[in-house]
């Protein structure tokens, strides 16, 4: 397994956000992490890439503990995370070839050039070859959320994790970038956690999902997104997946 929980808590300070995690992510899957506003998508994520302990319970990434092993060694395993932050969190003030570089030349020992042609590589891995020049400013927000795709992936990531990628997309622009995730899963060979509400993305996209509840701050179900559509026993799980149907 790629990721697994056994019976996490997560909080802040004295709120107890979700209780009782307990599923696992297979390698190569594209895994979406679901559910109503409020109910901890966000925590679970900052928690599967080593930005929140858990309040109990163990979180194994790449069949290692990540809280139990040493400092140096959680290090090296979070260097096999990718994270495409919902707005794409690009440098406004940098061409796309140099946000994509920044971690390159941050934590490899690569020449300048190796650096500049893996960002060109990286780029045109997310359909925009030609485009290092630019600065965010002045690319369409779909293409600045394949430049974040780019940046994650810049360290070759085992995992890429992506935080509501369709956000503030159009209905074609969010369709590109699903397709992008599964060919960058089907090419790669990468695991792939996204969080996303939207039914079409995940229905799409996804080959297995938790449900989180906001009520009883625990997980509600996993299983395949249409499965659980079309025959899961829980009536707040088929509300969210069927919602909007006459």
């Amino acid at each position: 397994m790629a990721i697994r929980l056994k019976e996490v808590a997560l909080g802040y300070g004295s709120t107890i956000v979700q209780q009782g995690l307990s599923f696992a992510i297979r390698r190569g899957d594209v895994f979406i992490i679901m559910g109503g506003s409020g109910c901890g998508k966000s925590t679970v994520m900052r928690a599967l890439t080593g930005l929140l302990a858990p309040r109990q319970g163990q979180v194994f990434l790449q069949d290692q503990s990540l809280w139990e092993v040493s400092e140096e060694a959680r290090t090296q395993l979070l260097r096999g995370v990718g994270v495409m932050y919902q707005s794409g969190a690009l440098w406004s003030s940098m061409t796309l070839e140099e946000n994509i570089a920044l971690p390159l030349e941050q934590y490899t020992p690569l020449s300048k050039q190796q650096i500049n042609e893996l960002a060109e590589y990286k780029l045109a891995l997310v359909g925009l070859a030609g485009f290092g020049g630019y600065y965010p400013g002045q690319i369409s927000g779909g293409m600045r959320k394949r430049v974040g795709v780019a940046r994650a992936m810049a360290l070759d990531p085992d995992i890429l994790f992506f935080d509501e990628p369709s956000a503030g997309l159009d209905p074609l622009s969010a369709r590109r970038l699903d397709d992008l995730i599964l060919e960058l899963r089907d090419s790669l060979g990468t695991t792939m956690v996204v969080i996303t509400h939207d039914l079409d993305s995940l229905f799409l996209i996804g080959d297995d999902a938790v449900f989180l509840d906001a009520e009883t701050h625990s997980m509600l179900t996993t299983g395949h997104p249409k499965q659980l559509r079309d025959h899961s026993e829980i009536d707040e799980v088929r509300a969210f997946l069927r919602r909007g149907e006459s």
